[in-house]
């Protein structure tokens, strides 16, 4: 799987930027996909996290009410809606794909990365 990701910019604290991450080269429904970031001087992080369905979700705790993941199998596309950004959410964000459970992509079981996207967010 191929995996690019695009939507990345410099918003304002309070802002919102929405990520979309385009699949191919396999079925996109097969696999589960996550977003992870990482800042500069830090590890990458997970982020949020869907099923192949697109039915089940799950977030990290400082994404959680601010970030929505989502997914159309149809577009080969899953995306990052962030609303109420914060500073502390500068980071390169990168797309993942996983061919396990949903559990795969919280744990960073990863079998596809894609490039990063900059966000940054100004105080």
């Amino acid at each position: 799987v191929q995996l690019q990701a695009s939507g990345g910019g410099l918003v304002q604290a309070g802002g919102s930027l929405r990520l979309s991450c385009a699949a191919s080269g396999r079925t996109f429904s097969d696999y589960c996909m996550g977003w992870f970031r990482q800042a500069p001087g830090k590890e990458r992080e997970f982020v949020a996290a869907i099923s192949w369905s697109g039915g089940s979700t799950y977030y990290a705790d400082s994404v959680k009410g601010r970030f929505t993941i989502s997914r159309r199998n149809a577009k080969n596309t899953v995306y990052l809606q962030m609303n109420s950004l914060r500073p502390e959410d500068t980071a390169v964000y990168y797309c993942a794909a996983a061919m396990g459970a949903l559990d795969s992509v919280i744990k960073s079981i990863i079998d596809y990365w894609g490039q990063g996207t900059q966000v940054t967010v100004s105080s």
